[in-house]
């Protein structure tokens, strides 16, 4: 990860996955729809049907951890060893090593995702919802000790990186008690977004300059300006969150108004227990007390 490409290819997912999630929560607003358990239109029924079911966000996190991984180990030459062979032996590559387990963690993830998901006989999102808590809970710490050897502009790109990771870390957490909440789910994608476009910036600060000459540590104007581009990702990516529901509202009520979607018929685990059929059953109850008391006074 410390290269160029190592920090743009997991900030273009952290962005494809932002956007992807970004199309969800806007399609659930819109519909008035669970964003744990949504709806497909009826047409998707039939031999595709199993198609709308997969869990593709699960499926991106695998498929890019195990690439990142395989990255991860061919870019050292003489090969990922833990310790060499002099004595004392000393630890070896340790910024690689942190890289590998952010990686391992991001496929597991995708594996627990896909598996509650499509595997289960029965969706566990509290399964989900604490292995991704997890998963930020070890990234914030490789990155707290990543930083330890950074200075001027390397250690202010990681430190407003480690911002970001905090607060999504605070959101994931807060999740775990209120899964199914709207202004979580839309603060979470929009921090999934900020995180993947500054992953991205932070290759071209450091790797690639557009100007074509690095940053100077000691020039207290390109520090700044580091912030300031960093207000400038908030931005743009409020914008396009807010440009994300705008089109999908556009396209659902104008191009398919006759849509009017199904609700999933998968059961919700570890939910509220006040749903419909609890309400029934208490309304059933009611109805049979009431029954009970008309006939004690009906009898002589």
């Amino acid at each position: 990860m410390g290269t160029f490409i190592g920090h743009v290819y997991p900030g273009l997912f952290l962005l494809s996955y932002g956007l992807y999630q970004a199309v969800v929560v806007s399609k659930a607003v819109i519909f008035s729809d669970s964003f744990l358990y949504p709806s497909s239109p009826p047409r998707n029924k039939g031999r595709w049907a199993s198609l709308w079911k997969i869990s593709y966000g699960g499926l991106l996190k695998t498929l890019a951890g195990s690439g990142l991984i395989v990255y991860e180990i061919s870019c050292v030459k003489r090969g990922l060893i833990l310790m060499n062979r002099e004595l004392p032996p000393r630890f070896m590559y340790g910024k690689e090593w942190q890289h590998l387990t952010m990686f391992i963690l991001l496929t597991l993830n995708g594996c627990v995702e896909v598996m509650s998901k499509n595997l289960l006989p029965q969706r566990c999102v509290s399964l989900e919802k604490g292995t991704l808590v997890l998963t930020f809970y070890v990234l914030l710490l490789l990155l707290v000790s990543h930083v330890q050897d950074s200075a001027g502009v390397e250690l202010q790109v990681h430190s407003l990186l480690i911002l970001v990771v905090l607060l999504l870390m605070l959101v994931l957490t807060v999740q775990l008690w209120a899964p199914d909440t709207f202004q979580l789910s839309v603060i979470e994608t929009f921090l999934f977004q900020i995180m993947g476009s500054w992953l991205v910036q932070a290759g071209f600060i450091l790797y690639k300059p557009v100007t074509g000459y690095p940053w100077q540590d000691d020039d207290i104007n390109d520090i700044m300006f580091v912030t300031t581009f960093f207000c400038w990702h908030v931005m743009i990516n409020a914008l396009c969150l807010l440009g994300i529901y705008g089109v999908s509202y556009f396209w659902h009520c104008c191009y398919c108004p006759s849509w009017k979607l199904t609700g999933s018929r998968e059961a919700p685990c570890y939910t509220s227990t006040a749903g419909p059929l609890y309400k029934l059953l208490q309304e059933v109850e009611q109805a049979e007390k009431d029954d009970q008391a008309l006939l004690s006074k009906s009898s002589p």
